[in-house]
């Protein structure tokens, strides 16, 4: 996905507003507000920005997201394959990707059936707000790789690669959210099965870039994962 000239200031649009739940399991906080008060605490251009690019994306509870934090925000169904995974194909991958945009943006694309794009959550630079576009038993088109879609679920990351934004809370609300994957579907937790999507093979893209803290991020999906019970 492509950048553009916004200010970089833009990722900070996560930090607004006091309303929100908490995410017991990890106990990391989860804020999530309606997007026309997202679109208001925004810097004017970045404001201005998201109400060009189309009607909002509709936030809203759903008890049949997949991961009981997030919210569902869903995905065109042209952009993305509808399944019955894992029954159809295994889930052994998690892939991290880096958004190059802000959320209510990539929410968009993600419900323009030209854009082809997609991925199964998106985190915001913060790790305050997580949205689930497309359910884990559907296959997103996420890391340019057919094979790897099917058999894969993709994280977006809010952010740039060249001046990435990888807050603390971010990194741990990833951590929490892929350990709970890889329980789920038996995943091991190493660099084998928990991909860069730059690390794809083939792939055309950078992401999440060299910014990316791996080593710290494998150490908090591994705390995480011990956490869990299967």
């Amino acid at each position: 996905m492509e950048d553009n000239p916004l200010s970089r200031r833009r990722l900070l649009w996560g930090a607004a507003g006091a309303a929100g739940t908490v995410l017991a399991a990890a106990g990391l906080p989860l804020l999530m507000k309606p997007e026309e008060e997202v679109k208001a605490a925004l810097p004017g251009p970045a404001r201005k920005a998201s109400v060009a690019a189309g009607p909002p994306a509709t936030l809203r509870t759903d008890p049949s997201v997949d991961y009981a934090p997030a919210v569902w925000v869903e995905a065109s169904e042209s952009n993305y394959t509808a399944s019955d995974r894992p029954e159809a194909y295994p889930i052994e991958y998690v892939v991290i990707h880096l958004t190059t945009d802000i959320m209510p943006i990539m929410f968009t694309k993600f419900k323009d059936p030209a854009e082809r794009v997609s991925a199964h959550y998106m985190i915001s630079a913060t790790g305050t707000r997580i949205a689930q576009c497309v359910r884990e038993r559907d296959v997103a088109w996420h890391s340019g790789s057919v094979w790897y879609n099917h058999r894969s679920i993709g994280i977006e990351h809010e952010g740039w690669t060249d001046q990435p934004v990888y807050t603390a809370k971010m990194y741990e609300a990833s951590a929490v959210l892929t350990a709970t994957i890889c329980a789920k579907y038996d995943v091991p937790v190493d660099r084998d099965h928990i991909l860069g999507h730059v690390e794809v093979p083939l792939s055309t893209h950078d992401d999440p870039g060299t910014a990316w803290n791996w080593d710290k991020y494998m150490k908090l999906v591994e705390t995480a994962r011990r956490r869990i019970r299967t």
